[in-house]
């Protein structure tokens, strides 16, 4: 199941899984200058407990950049840091490493592995090209452009073929590529199905199908 929200839900599981989280993007980019309003982790874990409370998950895997950087989470202000330390403990977390947090941190709970393997399904954060059927994948942050009244509506969304669900960024910061570049398009040679996140549902395109 897909949620509106971008996550994606197995229920026979009790599974809940989201991608690319990059949480204290704010701060790194403060760091480097560029300022921003320091509110995107606190955000962003709103929209995650939303989730936990609407569909009591056993386990949540998270797929993968879920800090933006590899000493992010030594930035978490303290409410924060117990906010997701909390989740932890009332959730089985299973975070992937991704290209932003290849190190786990030492202060986060759950456990940290470099992929997450329940058969048939294999949740990891980069699309390896000939995988097997049956992978859930982050890491490219799809988006989508439709057509609307008034003009053109780009949002993020899901990617899904027979073969794999790539899914959109949860982090309040994180851009988008859109799924016709080559980088998400080659994953999808056969074509596939858009599913654009809308406030309350998804809406659903051929791959291809999109200006």
């Amino acid at each position: 199941m897909l949620d509106p929200m971008g996550a994606m839900i197995w229920p026979a599981a009790g599974l809940l899984a989201v991608s690319d989280l990059h949480l204290e993007k704010g701060s790194s980019f403060a760091r480097k200058g560029m300022l921003l309003p320091p509110w995107d982790t606190h955000a962003t874990l709103d929209r995650l407990a939303l989730l936990l409370r609407r569909w009591q998950p056993r386990i949540v895997v998270a797929l993968g950049d879920s800090f933006h950087d590899v000493d992010g989470s030594t930035r978490l202000p303290h409410s924060e840091a117990a906010r997701l330390n909390a989740m932890t403990e009332a959730h089985r977390f299973i975070w992937v490493l991704g290209n932003h947090d290849p190190t786990p941190p030492s202060d986060i709970g759950g456990d940290w592995v470099e992929h997450f393997a329940t058969d048939p399904i294999v949740f990891r954060h980069q699309a390896v090209a000939g995988a097997d059927p049956g992978e859930i994948v982050g890491h490219h942050h799809p988006k989508a452009a439709v057509a609307a009244r008034g003009g053109t509506v780009s949002r993020p969304c899901f990617v899904v073929d027979g073969r794999r669900v790539m899914m959109p960024a949860f982090g309040t910061y994180t851009g988008g590529l859109d799924v016709r570049n080559p980088a998400i398009a080659r994953l999808f040679p056969g074509g596939g199905r858009v599913f654009l996140l809308g406030r309350e549902r998804l809406y659903s395109f051929a791959l291809g199908g999109m200006n």
